[in-house]
Order: C-alpha cells, then sequence, then structure tokens
C-alpha cells in the first residue's frame, strides 16, 4: 500500500514539473535562434570596398595566381600535383563577388521564434536596435497560423510560383499541428493529473491507472507536437530556390532553451505515466472467499 502511494506521489509529481516545462515552453519565443552577426560584418567589410575611379578591386582568393606558402613549396618539390592542388582548393573557401553580392542583398537579422511570434534579439544588431528604439520596427512580430501569401517576384516562371505556394501551404500545416498538439499535449496532462490527485486522496486505483493512461496519452502528443515543429524548421531551411528561402553559411543557427523545456517536459510526462500505470498493480489483492454449496442429487 505504502509502495503504490508512494509511485503514484512521485508519477503526480513528475507530471506537475512537466505541466510547468511545457507551459513555460509554451510562452516562450526561443524554440528556434539564429545569429546573423558575423553575417551582417562580412557584408559591411564587403560593401565598405574603395568603388573609387581608377581603383581596381580584386579579392585575394579570386586572385588566378597567389604565392605559394612555404610549406607548400616543400612539398610541391616532391609531387607537384598535389602543390598545385591544394592552392586551388583553398581559393574556393570563400564565395566569389557575385554571390557575395547576392547574399548581401537580402537582409538577416538575429531572431529568435517560438510559436505565437519572431522577436528581434536584443544586443545582437545595433542597426536594428536603433531602428526598434525609435519605434520604426517592432520588436517582434506575430506567427500568423493563416495563409496569406507573400510578394514574390514577377519575372519568376509560373511553375516555380506554383512550388512557392504549394510549399507555403505545407509550412502553414506544420505550424498548425505543432500548436494543435502541444494544445492538446498540457489540456491532457492536466485532466489526468486532477485524475490522479483525486484518485489519490480516495485510494482508488483505477482513477490512479486511467490517469496514468492520460499522462501516456499526453507525452504521444506532445511527441507528435515536437516532431512536426522539428520538421517544419528542416523544411523551411530546404525551400527551394536558395537563394530566395535559403540560409548562408555564416548566420549560426539553432534550437532554443523552449525547445529543450519541452522535450524536458515530455521525458517527466511519459515517466509519470508509467508510474502511474504501474501503482496499481502494486496494490494488494482483496479476495473474498465465497463457499457455494454443493448440489447432490439435483438438490441444494
Amino acid at each position: 500500500m505504502a509502495a503504490m502511494r508512494t509511485l503514484t506521489v512521485a508519477g503526480l509529481f513528475l507530471a506537475f514539473c512537466a505541466l510547468g516545462l511545457i507551459a513555460v515552453a509554451i510562452s516562450t519565443d526561443n524554440w528556434y535562434e539564429t545569429d546573423a552577426r558575423r553575417h551582417r560584418e562580412r557584408c559591411k567589410n564587403y560593401s565598405n570596398k574603395r568603388n573609387d575611379p581608377g581603383y581596381i578591386y580584386t579579392s585575394n582568393n579570386n586572385l588566378p595566381l597567389r604565392m605559394l606558402p612555404k610549406e607548400r613549396n616543400v612539398e610541391r618539390k616532391g609531387s607537384s600535383v598535389s602543390g598545385e592542388m591544394l592552392p586551388r582548393a583553398k581559393r574556393h573557401l570563400l564565395p566569389p563577388a557575385p554571390a557575395m553580392e547576392s547574399l548581401c542583398s537580402r537582409q538577416f537579422n538575429s531572431t529568435v521564434t517560438g510559436l505565437w511570434r519572431k522577436c528581434h534579439r536584443e544586443g545582437f544588431d545595433l542597426e536594428t536596435e536603433d531602428l526598434i528604439f525609435k519605434g520604426l520596427v517592432p520588436r517582434c512580430t506575430p506567427i500568423k497560423y493563416y495563409y496569406s501569401s507573400s510578394a514574390l517576384p514577377r519575372n519568376l516562371p509560373v511553375n516555380l510560383t506554383k512550388t512557392i505556394r504549394q510549399d507555403e501551404w505545407h509550412a502553414l500545416h506544420l505550424q498548425r499541428m505543432t500548436a494543435s498538439f502541444i494544445g492538446m499535449a498540457i489540456s491532457i496532462i492536466l485532466f489526468g493529473w486532477i485524475i490522479g490527485v483525486l484518485g489519490c486522496c480516495q485510494d482508488h486505483d483505477l482513477m490512479q491507472y486511467v490517469a496514468g493512461l492520460l499522462f501516456l496519452m499526453g507525452g504521444t502528443c506532445c511527441i507528435i507536437s515536437l516532431c512536426t515543429c522539428v520538421a517544419g524548421i528542416n523544411f523551411e531551411l530546404s525551400r527551394s530556390p536558395r537563394y530566395m528561402f535559403g540560409i548562408p553559411e555564416d548566420i549560426s543557427h539553432g534550437y532554443g532553451w523552449s525547445m529543450f523545456c519541452a522535450w524536458g517536459g515530455l521525458g517527466l510526462t511519459l515517466l509519470a505515466g508509467f508510474l502511474c500505470t504501474l501503482a496499481p498493480s502494486l496494490y494488494p489483492p482483496q479476495s473474498s472467499v465465497v463457499h457455494k454449496p454443493r448440489q447432490e442429487n439435483g438438490c441444494v
């Protein structure tokens, strides 16, 4: 009896902690983060190159002939092929000038994205911070859960335009699934926690078992929500054409602490469901033996 109550109380405590973690994840915006400081600095340095008449700007990485390092000169004496290939491979570490112009033509900001809004990261971009302080740019913009077509260039082919519109619908469906299933998860876990508390107060093993099943069901909804969230982010990163939707390599991006709170809440929810479904099996059996009268010769 004591072991059953201990498992039930532990399961309810873990479910309560899971509710807190999932609620924090839903109410915060640090699901996905980007840091564009290095990209903006690189574009700024590229735009500040001299363009006055009579000055020819040539990037060092695009020069057809470059002086080899001393180590490469030594290697070149032994094998001329390897010595020639390595410097040429080094030239492709940085994009050429036309690629830099196409990348810098799009403005990238350091942002954090949640379920409900997308915000500029504070203290990352000084120019953006100045515009936000003047009220010209909002700090956060809400995420739309209804379809609104984005503005596209008019010179795009018809097939590419249709592909972009279909991708927008697909991304919208993934966003809706993420928000709806995380909402279902926290509602089911809260309902299961209430059922579990009532069953623990009344020593009702069936209610505790139902609470455990509800926790497992809420964990399943949470798994679906997080998987669709990850799928939506990966889908946005892989959309075509790359020059319109791709992210440059010098922009660091990844999942934030809100996402890890949601995954932690998922783990605690599944553990709470396991404990609450296991607890009724430790209930001591109450078998009442009833002696039925034997029938002899058709008489009782």
